[in-house]
């Protein structure tokens, strides 16, 4: 079995005591972005898990996509990342 390594933090505790890691996050491949996984990247850009930079990259997102995901996390949680209510989060 072969383990690649990776450079920089390999998991990181969030503030509900969870640990995330990177195998937590979702595929490179992923075209269909529902709010959880939203949520695991904006988490991990914000707990140190992945570089923006890196983020964008592998996931092929502007810099204002990620920012605003990241920002809907931190003011009202996993909820705002829904298609359905974004109305409602929406400033």
């Amino acid at each position: 079995m072969y383990i690649r390594r990776v450079k920089g933090v390999h998991s990181v505790t969030l503030p509900d005591g969870s640990v995330m890691t990177r195998a937590d996050l979702p595929s490179a491949s992923t075209r269909r972005w529902v709010a959880s996984r939203k949520a695991a990247v904006a988490n991990a850009v914000s707990y140190g898990l992945l570089d923006r930079e890196e983020a964008c990259r592998i996931y092929a997102l502007s810099e204002e996509e990620l920012d605003s995901w990241t920002r809907a996390v931190s003011e009202h949680g996993t909820q705002a990342l829904k298609a359905t209510a974004l109305q409602r989060f929406r400033a």
